[in-house]
Parts: C-alpha cells; structure tokens; sequence
C-alpha cells in the first residue's frame, strides 16, 4: 500500500516537472517569436528618424536644387554643339559629372522623405509653362537669356555662357548657404557645403576665362 503510495507521489512529481518545463518553453518561444518581430519596429524606427533627421528649410533646398542643377546641365549641354573651346568644353563635362550624380542623391532624399519634385526643364510637355516660369525664376537662366545662350555661338557663346552660368553658380551658392543656417539634416549640410566649395572654385575659374 505504502509502495503504491509512493509511486502515485512519484508520479506526481514528475508530472507536474514535465508541466513546468513545458511552460517554459512556451513562454521562451512567445519571447523569440517577439524577438523575431523586432526588426519591423526598428524599421519603422529608422524610417521615422529619417523623416524627423529633416525641417522644412532641408525640403525647400532639395527641391529647389534639384532643378537648379538641371538648368546647369542644360546649359552645359549646349556647349558640345556650339564652341570648340577647350576650356568651356571641359567645364561644361565638370558641371555635368558633378551635378548629375547629386541630382540622383537628392531625389533618393525626397523619395525617403515622401516628397515629390518640382518641375523644371524639360517638363515644358506635360506642364506647359512651368518650363518657361523655371528659367525665369533662375539665377543666370531667364528665358530670353536662355534664348540668347541658344543662338549664339564661338567666342559670342563662350563669353555668354561664363557670364551665365557665375551667375548661375551665385545663385546656388546662396542657396546652399541658406540650408547651412537654417536646415536640419548633417547630409543635407554636407552636401550643401560641397557645392560652396566647388562652385566657388569653378566661379573663380569663370572669372578668369572672362578676363583673358
């Protein structure tokens, strides 16, 4: 009797061990499948540090720039069909492989942001005269001076297209200065310097062609 009584307690025990673990590794599961869940709520939080890492002045200068430097390139393109200066030809590429690749990384900040674009050149088609109202808005590129840019060509082009684009280039300067002081963004700021930097030094180098 006594043997059966031990037993019955044995077999208690052990029972009530099996449920313990059993619990256990519930509740270890409940916590790795929370542990699995994790990333989305570090994404998420990324993507909200990512919109809070910028203010309104950042936005205005992405979306300023970005057709800014598309006026730039377009002037740099009329350069290959209309001068065989050397020097205006190789300032032209320079505007081109800079401005190009910072136009795609600024869009690339808008598209994070949730932000769209505003139209600049060649967006005559679809927006009418939103290409016109972009050149006159423009540092160095209103529409008669782009007019002008157009037709000429030789020693006429090369002197027209320093005057225009130092201004031009004025004009981005002051607009990266502005960010600097007021944004918010470290990358937006970075890039802003950049452009200082760079375009001060290609204006200082317009000058000089303008003088010789």
């Amino acid at each position: 009797m006594k043997k059966s009584l031990i037993q019955a307690a044995l077999a208690t025990a052990a029972a009530t061990m099996v449920a313990a673990v059993a619990a256990g590794c519930s509740g270890g599961g409940d916590e790795g499948a929370h542990q699995q869940g994790d990333p989305a709520p570090r994404t998420s939080s990324i993507a909200q540090a990512q919109q809070e890492s910028h203010n309104q002045a950042d936005l205005t200068f992405v979306q300023g720039m970005i057709p800014h430097h598309e006026g730039a390139i377009e002037m740099a393109d009329l350069a290959e069909t209309r001068t065989d200066n050397p020097e205006i030809l190789d300032l032209a590429e320079r505007i081109r492989q800079a401005q190009g690749p910072e136009i795609e990384q600024m869009r690339g900040w808008l598209d994070a942001w949730g932000a769209a674009e505003m139209p600049g050149p060649g967006h005559d088609q679809e927006h009418g005269r939103h290409g016109q109202g972009h050149h006159e808005e423009m540092p160095g590129m209103g529409a008669e001076d782009m007019e002008r840019l157009g037709n000429a060509s030789g020693a006429e082009f090369d002197r027209l297209f320093l005057e225009l684009m130092v201004e031009h280039h004025q004009g981005a300067v002051d607009m990266s200065r502005t960010v600097l002081s007021e944004g918010s963004s470290p990358e937006v700021k970075d890039l802003a310097q950049r452009i200082i930097d760079s375009q001060e030094a290609e204006i200082e180098d317009m000058r000089s062609l303008l003088k010789n």
